[in-house]
């Protein structure tokens, strides 16, 4: 039978997901009973709440006698570790472009490396069923990405299917009327995709790409064969990171058969496997021959570019709400997804706690929902900018920022984008939209998103990708508005509240629990308040008629966990459990704050 591994990569949201279950319903995949209306391969709760693919999965399909393996890639540049690594896995990629929207930032990042990989790359043009689709505009746009990525004249004329995935039909011309099925591209995969390379008679070599978890089976890791073949029960060769070999034996061996792995006997080269009974096997490491065991070069991932502290909860409700909280708890957590994460890196830090770093502010934001998903309470401060030194030179990370915003809001987002010394690169308008891209330090670009989407009122589209690292252009980000901060603990009550809200923003409604030096607002002004928000009015013998109805409380704004983790200053945390996300000062009493300040403006 012969073997086909496809990538699918697209920006987020252009139906990358919806595309692959309509071709493992077409080719008749078993199916899960509960399937048949929902996408199959966002299986991860996170994702269908977010409609974003953030791991890559694996399935496979079976077309006129040629095995199809598709791997389903992440489209944001944060799970960058990620793409890279299931990249390795496909011969030729299928680039997923809104026939409206047409390449996104995203695509030109996963589309860079696919093309660095000197892999086919097919284009297809999904949503050709929307009434405002412009075909010929989306592939004049996406002719100029190839080029501007440096495509030669073979790679830049690319086969072209249009499609709507939504509908389960494809062509090779923009006529819907003309489509039954997807057939159109199943023949374009086999005819342009070339097969697996690699030799049968030659040395076991496998490349484990993506690992997971059995209670059973142990650690498993997923990896494509690229020379010789693998049966149950083999004894391999494991070569690690350093080069160490050790002999094990596989306790099982599984090939992709739909959406589920199968047990098999013998699997040859080019083919996508799944095997357990290695147990330090971690990702990017050789799977050989026992006799003559060669070494796939390791898999090279991009540097993080933020950091941030974890720490063990200490406020005063630590301990009520989550299930895992202690500090082995959460460092095992941490070493536990350090197994499947390229592009995390954690070391203790001397302060106490951890420093985590990934590749942007979503990447982490993830990390800790997750986590908190689990059970687990813990604390967190404000990201940092991971600088380098290169040759012998300070330098900081920039990002390449995107943004689609109606005309009116053009002026706003330059204004508030130039304050934070960002470089304008590009500006174009289009039927009442206007396009903008900006070069801007990732310090500078800190806690933007949340304005940015105020600002424009919900309707601006802001995509952003590591550029380059350069020397720092001075910018510090300061926040302009102090906090409302909890002067004692207890029940915050709506008596209190009324008086307060006047002060600024709440984050809190009536009936929360609160405590000493949490923060419960936004202050109107730039410095902190302490408010109290448990007071309770007197009681007296005195009444009025229709006294008390007019106590009326604003809806609080909710503070999501990126809310939070951008509105955080320095001498501040965001208090994470299973059931909460509360802002908090460090330092939670107001004296002992006010003479950890005195001293280190002495000692400065």
């Amino acid at each position: 039978m012969q073997i086909r591994n496809v990538a699918i990569i697209a920006h987020v949201d252009h139906g990358k997901t919806t595309l692959v279950d309509a071709l493992l319903k077409q080719s008749k995949t078993k199916l899960h009973k509960d399937s048949s209306e929902s996408l199959i391969m966002d299986s991860n709760e996170l994702e269908k709440e977010r409609g974003i693919t953030i791991f890559s999965k694996n399935a496979s399909v079976i077309f006129n006698n040629t095995k199809i393996n598709i791997i389903d890639t992440p489209g944001h540049a944060d799970f960058g570790g990620e793409v890279e690594r299931v990249l390795k896995m496909a011969d030729g990629c299928l680039l997923l472009v809104d026939a409206k929207e047409g390449p996104m930032p995203q695509t030109r990042f996963v589309l860079k490396k696919a093309l660095q990989m000197k892999h086919k790359i097919i284009v297809v043009v999904n949503k050709i069923d929307k009434s405002d689709q412009r075909v010929h505009y989306v592939l004049d746009k996406t002719l100029d990405l190839f080029l501007e990525l440096g495509a030669d004249d073979v790679t830049a004329d690319f086969p072209i299917i249009y499609a709507s995935a939504k509908r389960g039909v494809a062509g090779l011309d923009d006529n819907l009327e003309n489509m039954t099925d997807i057939t159109p591209v199943f023949d374009t995969i086999i005819k342009e995709i070339p097969a697996p390379s690699g030799d049968i008679n030659k040395p076991l070599q496998m490349l484990a790409t993506t690992l997971s978890y059995d209670t059973h089976k142990g650690r498993i890791a997923v990896g494509r064969i690229y020379n010789g073949s693998i049966s149950a029960n083999q004894e391999v060769m494991h070569i690690n990171r350093d080069g160490e070999m050790k002999k094990f034996k596989l306790t099982s061996l599984m090939t992709f058969t739909g959406l589920d792995r199968t047990d098999a006997t013998t699997v040859g080269v080019g083919d996508i496997v799944a095997i357990s009974g290695i147990p330090d096997i971690t990702i990017g490491e050789t799977i050989a021959d026992v006799e003559t065991p060669i070494a796939l070069p390791l898999l090279a991932i991009e540097e993080p570019t933020i950091k941030m502290q974890f720490l063990v909860n200490d406020s005063p409700l630590a301990g009520k709400e989550g299930e895992y909280k202690t500090s082995r708890q959460i460092s095992d957590r941490l070493q536990k997804e350090l197994e499947t994460d390229m592009a995390l890196r954690v070391e203790d830090n001397p302060q106490g706690g951890w420093n985590v770093s990934g590749r942007g502010e979503l990447h982490l934001a993830i990390l800790i929902e997750r986590m908190r998903r689990d059970g687990y309470e813990f604390q967190v401060a404000k990201p940092q900018v991971i600088d380098k030194v290169i040759d012998g030179k300070s330098v900081t990370p920039y990002e390449r920022v995107f943004i689609e915003v109606p005309d009116e809001f053009s002026g706003i987002v330059m204004q508030k984008l130039g304050a934070r010394r960002a470089e304008l690169q590009d500006m174009k308008a289009d039927n009442g939209i206007t396009y903008l891209e900006f070069i801007v330090s990732t310090r500078g670009f800190f806690g933007y998103r949340s304005d940015f989407i105020t600002e424009t009122r919900g309707l601006g589209i802001l995509n952003a990708s590591f550029y380059k690292y350069d020397t720092d252009n001075g910018y510090s980000h300061q926040r302009e508005q102090g906090s409302l901060i909890a002067h004692e603990s207890g029940k915050a009550n709506a008596y209190a509240l009324t008086n307060i809200q006047d002060r600024g923003i709440l984050f809190i409604g009536p009936g929360t629990d609160i405590y000493k030096g949490q923060v419960i607002g936004q202050n109107s002004r730039n410095d902190d308040l302490r408010v109290n928000a448990c007071k309770i009015k007197a009681l007296t013998n005195m009444r009025s008629k229709g006294e008390g109805t007019n106590v009326h409380v604003n809806a609080p704004k909710e503070m999501s966990l990126e809310d939070a983790l951008e509105y955080i200053s320095e001498d501040e945390l965001v208090e994470v459990t299973p059931l909460n996300v509360r802002i908090r000062k460090i330092i939670l009493d107001e004296v002992e704050a006010r003479r950890k300040k005195s001293q280190g403006l002495t000692s400065n």
